[in-house]
This record gives C-alpha cells, sequence and structure tokens, in this order.
C-alpha cells in the first residue's frame, strides 16, 4: 500500500473565455503541491460546456498539440500528474476529451465514450469506455461524466490496474431530497467501495447559461467515503490509500469473489 495526494478543482470557468479558463488552469496548477501527486481540472474546462450550435463548438475546439494544452505542462508541480477536460478537434469530427499530462509533456489523450443529453450535437462518440495508463504516480485510469454512470466503466478500469481514477465532470443539479449526496456524488462512492478505488471528482460550481451545476467536486477513497470538499480556493485536496490488493476485511476479496459466470 502506498499514499497518493489527490486534488480536484473547481475551476472558475467562463464560457467562452480561453484565456481566462488557460490563466485559471496555470495558477490552479502552480499552487499544488509536488507529487506523488494527482490533480483533477473540470470536463471540457478550457471552453465552458453550454455550446448553443456545433459552430460555436468548433470555435472553441483545440487540437490535442494545440500549444496553449501543451504549455500548461511547465505549470505542473515536480513529480505531479494532472487531467484536463477541453473540446478536442480531430480533422472534421470534435470529442469531448480529457488530456493527461505532467512536466515532461502529454501523457494521454482519453475520448469521452458515453455522451449526455445534448452532447450528440456536438461530439464524436469515444471508442474505449474508460484509459487506464501508466504514469509517474502509478496507473491510473480517467473517465469523464457520464461514463461514471454505467458500473461497467469503473469496474472495467480497475481490473485493468486503475489504481485511482480521475473523472473530469460538469453535473447539472439535479433534485434530490434534502439532506442527500447528488445523485452521480453517489453513483461514484459506490464504484470506489465496489472496486476499492480511489476516485477524484472535479465538478464546476455556479451556473452558465442557465444551467445550474452540482458543484460536487470531492475525493473519494477506496472505502466509498468522500474524504475532501473544495476549501475557499475550490481545490479538494486529501491523501489517499492506493493498493492494488482488493481486500475488504479479513476474508474477503471484491475482485476474487467474483462469479462471472454466474452473472
Amino acid at each position: 500500500m502506498s499514499l497518493l495526494r489527490v486534488s480536484s478543482v473547481a475551476l472558475p470557468i467562463e464560457f467562452g473565455d480561453e484565456a481566462s479558463n488557460f490563466a485559471a488552469a496555470h495558477a490552479a496548477l502552480q499552487r499544488s503541491e509536488p507529487g506523488p501527486h494527482l490533480i483533477v481540472l473540470p470536463e471540457l474546462a478550457t471552453s465552458g460546456y453550454v455550446f448553443h450550435d456545433i459552430d460555436e463548438a468548433r470555435g472553441l475546439s483545440m487540437t490535442v498539440d494545440d500549444p496553449r494544452l501543451t504549455g500548461l505542462a511547465d505549470a505542473v508541480p515536480e513529480g505531479a500528474v494532472a487531467v484536463i477536460g477541453f473540446c478536442e478537434r480531430v480533422g472534421e469530427q470534435l470529442f469531448n476529451s480529457a488530456l493527461v499530462f505532467d512536466r515532461t509533456g502529454t501523457l494521454g489523450c482519453y475520448r469521452k465514450a458515453h455522451l449526455w443529453d445534448e452532447e450528440y450535437r456536438f461530439f464524436s462518440l469515444g471508442d474505449e469506455a474508460g484509459m487506464v495508463l501508466d504514469t509517474p504516480i502509478g496507473r491510473l485510469g480517467v473517465a469523464i461524466c457520464y461514463d461514471i454512470e454505467f458500473p461497467e466503466v469503473p469496474r472495467r478500469l480497475a481490473l485493468a490496474g486503475a489504481e485511482v481514477l480521475a473523472l473530469p465532470v460538469n453535473w447539472p443539479l439535479a433534485e434530490r431530497p434534502t439532506g442527500e449526496h447528488a445523485p452521480e456524488t453517489i453513483q461514484a462512492m459506490a464504484a470506489a467501495r465496489a472496486s476499492r478505488l480511489p476516485i477524484a471528482i472535479a465538478d464546476r460550481h455556479g451556473t452558465e447559461r442557465g444551467v445550474q451545476w452540482t458543484g460536487g467536486t470531492a475525493v473519494v477513497d477506496r472505502d466509498g467515503w468522500i474524504v475532501a470538499t473544495p476549501d475557499a480556493d475550490g481545490i479538494a485536496s486529501a491523501v489517499v490509500s492506493v493498493d492494488p490488493s482488493k481486500t475488504l476485511g479479513a476474508n474477503n476479496d471484491v475482485f476474487a469473489d467474483r462469479r462471472p459466470e454466474l452473472y
């Protein structure tokens, strides 16, 4: 078992103001602690989320090698790995994507597999249900927002060896009983416990073009408990246990006890 600092950042994103959004991302990365450290920024953090039409989305898209994106590497603390959501352009296609990077540059890019509501108007479907890649902080799983609502996704990533899951999201506020967590948060907590997999959720706060966000930024440990919520700077940060073991108590193992032949 090892320890890893995990930080989820609720950036103050302004729709369409890429200069301001990149400045906010730089500032968040620069004030983060050195590694081992996972830093997660929200879904579509460079552009904002509520596009009116495809032309607007295309105008706020960028290629994975855009200097504004790759330039974020300079702000990452030594030994840390960061994840940021952006609107990716590949030829004529757009993807809701998440870039993984450290001080050396880009480590990987994941394209969202499950599109929510009007996202189908703008984005093509990614061809992989979550991504796992080796990084300086360990095997990192990456999924985006609606992906987490399919239990198969975090379980697939955990079975593939993910030790921690980065989850950039934009969760629209849903009605719920007074005092209850958001339903998406509950799903993330359940996924973390079911696969003994810490999850870093970076959500939006406030509103954008009439859409109110859940404000679900949090760090969930491998037992399924929320161990950090945002401070005054919008950063939820905690040190979590990272362990390839899937034991649960003295006599159980959540992977070894599975009986897939019955499911």
